[in-house]
């Protein structure tokens, strides 16, 4: 492997702990059970690496570990009792001896464990698998869930009575075609449907994007997304709760325009018209429930697209943990359901690939809101909008995630963030540059941005990039 000092360095300055990446103390010994676990875990979670010799939290620090002195020995151990072959290296740090496990991610269509032990990484604890976890992974090799059948053994007739034919050509912006032909023909192309020994079958991704109803397809009823209006600012009186069971290309407008139905707006007075402003700018609000729309865990069962609406705060949720990083959703781009998202974008409902997290970031700070919180739970990921909120009523949080997006959307538009640009952000007058400086410093110490030139004298005037750039 031949990990280097720097290697090690950079994996020791990544802001928090991944399902990745695991560092322990160790500085005498460590526990032959704990270790087994952790691999089990790392391998389960896609492979990672477990580090022993560092501390923990950060700022990490090289401590040195003497565990594990025989390296031959213990890899012999890991492969009769994993059954995986963990590559075991030691890196001789300035301050002390590292050791460094390899965990290569576990066979396809098959979870590890110990002891009868399914283990996952959740924070920084070690869990079992939930059950939905374990059946995705027995299930992978499987036909994806897009491609599965949705009904089966249709006639043309159920096909048009079942999905909106009409509405694919309207939002794609083409003629419908005179011959029925025409359009089971371009709806199989679409992989919508699929043609069986003159009958056709619907997949789900045809159901899920054209149903004119959800409810008609066993098993997608849940997979409508939910509206739940809050009275105030927690959970105890409900306004409403509705499902859009529509599919969702054909029903996306409707959904969009109940949401902003329910969103508290504010009357502005301009020179000659009063104009009516929502709470939140309508381009984020769309491109998160498209987001949210498309980047869904369909494996995951008995639950949907959730949007809450309360009176300081936009919650969208959608099933399952994110294929990257939330620190990485402003540059970053990767779907678990391409097939969707291609499709959802050539019908102008998202963004282009990596692009839609940038507008969401630029509208909200053109709207003077608070930077969104994206939040991963074991189940969910969730994304919050924040109504607005003077400056000096932000906490450090706030402050400091605003900072870090605005950085970001300065390096992705090619420019580098710098204490004016963060007070324009924050719409802060010059006399302010110091408590800037204070949120740039904040963000600096939890590793979240990084000068772009670390040798300059002037504070004032650094300019500032990611810490991934």
């Amino acid at each position: 492997m031949n990990t280097t000092v720097e290697e090690l360095e950079r994996w020791m300055s990544l802001p928090s702990e991944t399902e990745h990446v695991e560092f322990k103390e160790a500085k005498t010994q460590y526990d032959h059970t704990k270790l087994f676990r952790y691999c089990v875990a790392l391998a389960n979670e896609g492979g990672g690496r477990m580090i022993l010799g560092v501390t923990d939290k950060r700022p990490r620090r090289v401590v040195g570990s003497q565990a594990f002195l025989n390296i031959e020995g213990i890899k012999a151990k890991l492969l009769d009792t994993l059954k995986i072959r963990v590559e075991v290296e030691v890196v001789e740090h300035p301050q002390g001896r590292v050791l460094v496990f390899h965990v290569p991610s576990r066979p396809i269509g098959t979870p590890l464990h110990l002891d009868g032990q399914y283990l996952m990484r959740a924070g920084e604890q070690l869990v079992a698998m939930t059950a939905d976890k374990l059946r995705r992974i027995f299930d992978e090799g499987k036909a994806d869930f897009l491609s599965r059948t949705a009904a089966a053994g249709l006639s043309a007739d159920d096909i048009v009575r079942l999905l909106d034919t009409q509405g694919y050509f309207d939002l794609i912006k083409l003629p419908y075609p005179v011959e029925r032909g025409a359009v089971l023909e371009r709806f199989a192309g679409e992989r919508l449907i699929s043609p069986r020994e003159g009958l056709y079958d619907i997949t789900n991704l045809g159901a899920l994007l054209f149903a004119k109803n959800l409810d008609d397809f066993d098993g997608l009823a849940r997979k409508a997304p939910r509206v739940i209006v809050y009275a105030g600012k927690g959970k105890l009186s409900t306004r409403s709760d509705q499902f859009v069971s529509k599919g969702y290309a054909v029903g996306f407008e409707t959904l969009i325009r109940y949401v902003n139905a329910h969103l508290p707006s504010n009357e502005v007075i301009g020179r000659a018209l009063r104009e009516t402003i929502r709470m939140y700018p309508e381009i984020a609000v769309r491109e998160l429930i498209a987001n949210a729309l498309i980047h869904q865990d369909f494996e995951e069962t008995g639950t949907s697209v959730v949007i809450e609406l309360y009176s300081d705060r936009l919650e969208i949720a959608n099933p399952g943990q994110p294929s990257i990083r939330t620190e990485r959703f402003i540059d970053g781009y990767r779907s678990r359901n391409e097939m969707l998202a291609d499709l959802m974008r050539r019908l102008r409902i998202c963004e282009e690939k990596g692009s839609g997290i940038d507008k969401v970031i630029d509208s909200v700070e053109q709207f003077q809101l608070p930077a969104p919180d994206f939040r991963v739970s074991e189940t969910h990921t969730t994304v919050v909008l924040f109504a607005q909120k003077p400056f000096d009523e932000m906490d450090r949080n706030d402050k400091v995630r605003a900072c870090y997006q605005h950085c970001c959307l300065k390096y992705v538009s090619g420019e580098k963030m710098t204490n004016q640009s963060l007070r324009e952000r924050f719409k802060l007058g010059g006399a302010k540059a110091d408590q800037v400086s204070r949120i740039i410093r904040e963000a600096v110490n939890a590793g979240q941005i990084k000068p772009d030139d670390p040798e300059s004298a002037s504070k004032r005037y650094s300019k500032y990039v990611p810490f991934w750039a």
